[in-house]
């Protein structure tokens, strides 16, 4: 089993490279299947969620080249199915972004109910609500979610009774071939919302609206190739910027869109962190003298939930007492005790952290529960004194490339080990 093992104490110094964002390209990938053209979509991030989403592509029929790590060329003009299931795209959330493509250009879908990570309750009632307002039939059998639109797909008004980023796109992939103009309201406000809209556009779609409040969206006929760039990872991004902050670094993170990282920024200079913006960068130098805060996560412009696990660790360094809200995902705080072993001082009170800063913390044998969880007990191991171990790292790589690799080039005594032997190799060295 592969496993992160990693010696702390180091402080991270130099640039990173971020890539594409995760959560834009699964919308992406799945939005290609709406065209008979080829759809060329670059900077595209090789981590596991992505690689199962476009294997799954190949099962139904589609061609799908890799041109090279980050760049593929996808033609679903062959595509001979619209039912999907294997076993790896019922292991990753984004597989319902099927549903919402195959029903919009085939009116036909059935799709696993989606896996991921156990982070909470992510029910599917608003994509299933807004497939049904577009006149699909929905129903879920043997685990599957199967829907029909036996007339065609209707545009709609439909109202989102929570912000919801999976329903939102799903539904823009299915109206934007739907006959008239829908209206999507309390829609999800994320950057790779944004950026599935505009690729969307880019192949032809007529879709107003997305970062608002309210997506109107006037159904083609048909949609064309395209060629598109997906937007760079917000949360890979956050990522970095904590561990500089956690290790008392100084990074600079380049391919970055610095607006999308404010709530993050925000947080980081409130601590006592310095930063500093560029047009495509951010330069993050942690302070010796760190301070607590308190963060809330939110719908974006809000802080991310998925970097509650990463300020956590960056906060349980802090001087103070931090209290932290998770107003997203009911379980969030499973990594809690993981932390612990490493000498955290974290008390969780249903969907509240009480964090009481401590000196540091010190090297142990860790589980990573969840993908930003295991990226946070990155952070803190490398913040740590003495040796750390990572386990069940599958759960990192779903969302972050190279992880170790690039923490290398920061300076930090970190590999990817697959024994006992790789292990006790790397301990050797680093004594």
């Amino acid at each position: 089993m592969d496993q992160f093992i990693m010696k702390g104490g180091t402080p991270l110094r130099g640039e990173v490279v971020i890539g594409g964002a995760k959560n834009a390209a699964l919308g992406i990938i799945a939005g290609a299947l709406l065209t008979d053209d080829d759809v060329i979509i670059e900077n595209l991030p090789d981590v596991r969620d992505v690689n199962v989403m476009l294997e799954a592509l190949k099962e139904i029929g589609a061609r799908v080249d890799r041109t090279d790590r980050h760049t593929v060329t996808i033609n679903a003009s062959d595509v001979s199915a619209v039912s999907i299931d294997d076993e790896f795209i019922r292991k990753i959330r984004a597989s319902y972004y099927f549903i919402g493509a195959l029903l919009g250009k085939y009116h036909r879908a059935c799709v696993p109910l989606p896996g991921g990570c156990a982070i909470g309750s992510r029910p599917i009632d608003q994509h299933i609500k807004g497939f049904r307002a577009l006149g699909t039939e929905v129903q879920i059998r043997n685990g599957c979610v199967q829907a029909e639109a036996k007339n065609g797909l209707t545009a709609a008004h439909i109202y989102l009774d929570v912000v919801s980023v999976g329903a939102t796109i799903n539904i823009m992939l299915a109206a934007s071939l739907a006959e008239g103009r829908t209206i999507i309201e309390n829609v999800a406000k994320e950057p790779h919302i944004v950026d599935v809209a505009n690729f969307l556009n880019s192949m032809g779609a007529n879709i107003k609206g997305a970062g608002t409040d309210t997506i109107r969206i006037q159904g083609v006929k048909r949609l064309h190739g395209t060629d598109y760039p997906v937007i760079p990872d917000q949360i890979e991004a956050g990522t970095f910027m904590c561990a500089a902050a956690a290790t008392r670094g100084d990074i600079l993170i380049k391919n970055v869109i610095p607006k999308h990282l404010e709530s993050i920024s925000a947080k980081l200079l409130e601590m006592g962190n310095t930063i500093y913006e560029y047009d495509e960068a951010v330069r993050v130098i942690g302070s010796q003298h760190q301070r607590a805060t308190d963060v809330k996560t939110l719908p974006y412009p809000g802080f991310p939930t998925d970097m509650q696990p990463q300020i956590s660790v960056t906060l349980a360094l802090a001087s103070g007492t931090s209290v932290v809200t998770e107003s997203i995902f009911e379980n969030r705080f499973k990594y809690v005790d993981e932390l612990a072993r490493m000498g955290s001082s974290i008390k969780v009170e249903g969907n509240v952290s009480v964090i009481d800063g401590v000196s540091g913390f010190t090297g142990a044998s860790v589980n990573a529960l969840d993908l930003r969880a295991g990226a946070a007990l990155v952070i803190a191991g490398l913040s740590a004194e003495g040796i750390t171990v990572v386990n069940e790292i599958g759960f990192i790589q779903r969302g972050y490339e190279h992880f170790e690799q690039k923490l290398q080039k920061l300076g930090a005594q970190i590999e990817l080990v697959s024994n006992d032997r790789e292990a006790q190799k790397f301990r050797l060295k680093v004594s």
